[in-house]
């Protein structure tokens, strides 16, 4: 009797648990076979190292193979095509940088999607936090400084950016428009490119994520003057928010989030998203995402929603008003 009532609650949670899992549509529980995670870029950026971090946690919190695979081209737009294009059937995801998605629309008015229409937010990543930075041997100490030193050359201070249209190109537009500044844009193809002219001192400052600054703030050939996000760095504590440093409005936060195809089932998005939360909450994890100028993020799908189309609304208001297009 013993064995019977232990065998009777054993199926009883099996199949509770089965009833509570999500299906595909073709009456197996999601998921049965590998998931494909692609990346919006090539290999090797924060882009990918996230990617990468997500795919393996998820594949221990469900089980089943997570493969990365790189679609880069286009900024963005050919791992986009690529999502929308699969089967909404929760085997194809797709991990993107905010800026990719969110800006282009209106700086590119014939891409051949929508993606408030067409992609469907999971999961919120992490996001990386903009801070100004200046050459170290420029002599200004904090933001109030720098703002005086440029109205005093107006015309004459140049910033770099990673192109027209980059997120470091319109947070520093936005920067001095808010500071009343006359700056000169100098728009390199990427932020690599540019990051030797900066150190050098023939650009005096840039908008870019802590990550991408971070060896040089070490070395002390960058000094990092404020940061676009609400609250400090935990990677630099001692660095004053845009707020705080008397310029508040000023703001720019890289977010990367996961998103699948429109019509992906609800259930399995919650069902991502609540595993993709885990993953994040692991202590090495959180570690790993400081390290490399990320922080963790997290949140319901509806909350990532929202920002996702907060976002798209600000930043189409801030290229209108500034008047950026592409050449």
């Amino acid at each position: 009797m013993l064995a019977r009532s232990i065998a009777a609650g054993i199926l009883f949670g099996l199949f509770a648990t089965l009833a509570l899992a999500p299906s595909t549509g073709s009456g197996q529980a999601y998921p049965s076979r590998a998931i494909r995670l692609v990346v919006d870029t090539s290999p090797g950026g924060l882009t990918d190292i996230l990617g990468r971090l997500a795919a393996e946690g998820l594949a221990r919190q469900l089980g089943q193979a997570v493969v990365v695979e790189n679609k880069a081209g286009a900024s963005g737009n050919v791992a986009i095509e690529y999502l929308i294009k699969s089967p909404a059937d929760g085997y194809t995801l797709m991990i993107g940088a905010g800026g990719n998605i969110v800006i282009k629309p209106f700086l590119e008015h014939s891409l051949p999607f929508d993606p408030l229409d067409d992609l469907l937010p999971v999961f919120n990543v992490a996001e990386a936090p903009h801070i100004l930075v200046v050459p170290g041997a420029l002599p200004v100490k904090d933001l109030a400084a720098f703002i005086a030193y440029a109205r005093e050359n107006p015309g004459k201070v140049y910033y770099g950016s990673a192109g027209i249209g980059s997120p470091p190109h319109l947070a520093a537009d936005q920067f001095a428009r808010l500071a009343d500044l006359r700056l000169v844009h100098v728009p390199y193809k990427g932020v690599g490119p540019a990051l030797p002219d900066l150190v050098a001192g023939r650009v005096q400052i840039m908008s870019m994520s802590f990550g991408s600054a971070r060896p040089y703030l070490k070395s002390g050939a960058l000094r990092a003057l404020a940061a676009g996000s609400k609250r400090r760095l935990a990677g630099l504590p001692e660095v004053p928010t845009s707020a705080e440093a008397g310029l508040p409005g000023w703001g720019m936060s890289a977010w990367f989030g996961i998103f699948a195809p429109r019509d992906t089932s609800p259930d399995i998005a919650s069902m991502l998203n609540a595993k993709l939360q885990e993953v994040i909450d692991d202590p090495k994890t959180r570690q790993r995402l400081f390290e490399i100028g990320a922080e963790p993020v997290g949140g319901s799908v509806e909350s990532f929603a929202e920002r996702f189309r907060s976002d798209f609304r600000m930043w189409g208001q801030v290229i209108r008003e500034s008047g950026i297009k592409l050449e």
